[in-house]
């Protein structure tokens, strides 16, 4: 029998079952103990669950690194959230026992961010359910769920991976993860990825079929479950894995090669990270620099902004980490699915069109500023940071950020401070109205770096998280080839530097096109560096260009796309 989800992690897992119930967290015995008393309980409660969660994320952060390892703590400061917390005292004083008022709370806020068409938002609802049952299973003594003594071999079939469940597992004893929901930027699918491991989510009716000890093969590039297979389809799929293996293995020779095409001619490859750690990830994967560092993440699951200390300090981290390489840092981007509660942003009806990144910044000096300052004097010592404007959209913009960034300059030579008085300031290339005007852009700029993800979503009016217009959402659409070449052009006019850092740098279908095009730089995910340095190493100027010229000719995504695959070299 097949069944069929969502292909969040890369690779095939062969193995048996084991499926993991949700636990039966039954408070219905315990009495009420008066308010002082409950209280009391809920208190201590909450005081244990930071403790053990702070032991969890060090352990996660051991296994797959800090940036998987703040789920977790996140998950303390969701808690820790005075609404929350009063809430829960509320339904105490109301009469209902801790657990009660643990469970009722949990589950309203779980319901709420559930029902929001907001990605993040719904992998929230999934922190709030881990937590009700983590909290519940403390107040109750329960022993709690431990998938840590899984036989080797193991299939994990869960309702949800919870990163707490994460901690407890043991990569050499489970081959693949099977969950009924969950989707490709879901904790499960950031989990599994960072494990290494197999992973199809969102199999929804398929995982009551499943039972403890059936044999299941996981393909999780394609996003199917082979339930007991025969002898032929297990046989198709061991050589299907054993040359998945052996194409990992091959891209380890890329690993300290420069990035050049089958002529020689050199591309810088960068990496995108999300914390300071990360960088030392990149590095070791082979990174050449970093084209992208999401500083947003330093904003997020904390209650208060970081300092200009703090962000320096960061900064200076990811600076080191690179010396003698080009660090490419994007300012604060909040707003659309990246909501901070402590930064007052209002709900918007739509918020990816709404007040965020470089609008939100330009409104808050005050804050913008602290960022641009920590900036310039990180990029004192190894002189290797610029800065990235994100979401610009007029000339205007980016003369404001100039002039912010000129008035922190004239504030730390007064204050005598050392800072990086040359820093090159570029802007994200992500919005229909900085790609038509690229050329005038690129007079202000020192470099351009071309946010795919963005520009498809705003260039075909498709939400790239709605389901029901996903099939819209392609970067093969004629429109955003155009506009690619468009904004290429322009930065070559200018004789300024512009890299790709959307998902379509690492797009074996359009490297031959962006080869063509002239991109300088291709900046994607720690885990696709070697296989795009491959994939570049592969094409000459001159099949590159044919390929281009047949593909540019056609008039639809799925003409382009068909094509473009059908290209490619493997």
């Amino acid at each position: 029998m097949i069944l069929r989800g969502i292909g969040a992690s890369e690779g095939i897992g062969i193995g048996k079952a084991v499926c993991i119930r949700e636990q039966k967290l039954d408070y219905s015995m315990v009495h009420y103990g008066g308010k002082n008393v409950e209280k009391s309980r809920l208190q201590d409660a909450l005081a244990r669950f930071e403790e053990k969660t702070n032991r969890m994320a060090q352990r996660l952060s051991a296994q797959v690194g800090s940036k998987e390892a703040q789920i977790l703590t996140g998950q303390i400061m969701m808690l820790n959230d005075p609404f929350m917390q009063s809430q829960m005292q509320d339904a105490i004083e109301a009469g209902q026992c801790a657990e009660a008022a643990v469970d009722q709370v949990c589950t309203l806020y779980a319901e709420m961010f559930a029902g929001v068409d907001d990605e993040l938002m719904r992998q929230r609802a999934s922190d709030v359910r881990d937590i009700r049952t983590r909290m519940l299973a403390i107040l109750l003594n329960s022993g709690g769920m431990d998938i840590s003594e899984l036989p080797a071999g193991s299939v994990l079939v869960a309702h949800e991976l919870t990163p707490s469940m994460t901690v407890g597992l043991k990569k050499e004893n489970v081959v693949a993860i099977v969950t009924k929901t969950g989707g490709r930027t879901s904790h499960s699918a950031i989990l599994a990825r960072a494990m290494e491991l197999p992973a199809v989510l969102q199999v929804r009716k398929g995982t009551e079929q499943i039972k403890d000890g059936d044999s299941l093969i996981v393909d999780g590039s394609e996003g199917i479950i082979q339930l007991n297979p025969d002898q032929q389809t297990l046989s198709q799929y061991l050589k299907k894995q054993a040359e998945f293996a052996h194409q990992k293995a091959r891209l380890n020779v890329y690993r300290d090669k420069e990035t050049v095409d089958a002529e020689g001619r050199h591309f810088s490859l960068y990496a995108n990270i999300g914390s300071v750690t990360e960088a030392q990830t990149a590095l070791q994967a082979g990174a050449e620099g970093i084209g992208l560092f999401r500083t947003e993440f330093l904003f997020m699951d904390r209650q208060n902004s970081p300092s200009e200390l703090e962000q320096y300090e960061a900064y200076l981290a990811v600076s080191r980490t690179m010396a003698g390489k080009e660090v490419i840092i994007r300012t604060l981007d909040v707003g659309g699915d990246k909501a901070v509660d402590y930064l007052g942003m209002e709900r918007e009806e739509n918020p990816f069109l709404g007040h965020r990144a470089i609008r939100y910044c330009l409104d808050r000096p005050d804050l913008y500023k602290v960022q641009l300052r920590a900036l310039l004097r990180a990029g004192a010592e190894q002189k290797n940071i610029k800065i990235m404007l994100p979401l610009v959209t007029s000339l205007e913009e980016v003369r404001q950020a100039k002039r912010l960034l000129e008035c922190c300059k004239q504030e730390l030579e007064a204050e005598k401070l050392p800072y990086d008085k040359e820093m090159p300031l570029g802007i994200m290339v992500e919005t229909p109205a900085a790609a038509l005007i690229a050329d005038l852009l690129a007079q202000e700029c020192d470099f351009f770096s071309i946010g795919t993800n963005d520009l498809t979503q705003y260039v075909m009016a498709v939400d790239r998280g709605n389901a029901r217009v996903e099939n819209l959402y392609t970067p093969f659409h004629p429109a955003v080839l155009r506009l690619l070449a468009q904004i290429i052009q322009a930065a070559a006019k200018a004789q300024i530097p512009v890299g790709i850092c959307g998902e379509a740098a690492a797009n074996p279908g359009l490297i031959p096109l962006l080869l063509t095009f002239g991109v300088d730089e291709f900046s994607v995910s720690v885990a696709s560096v070697l296989a795009t340095r491959a994939h570049i190493h592969q094409w000459r100027a001159s099949e590159a260009q044919a390929v281009s010229q047949e593909a540019m000719g056609l008039s639809t995504a799925a003409g382009i796309e068909g094509y473009l695959y059908s290209a490619a070299k493997r």
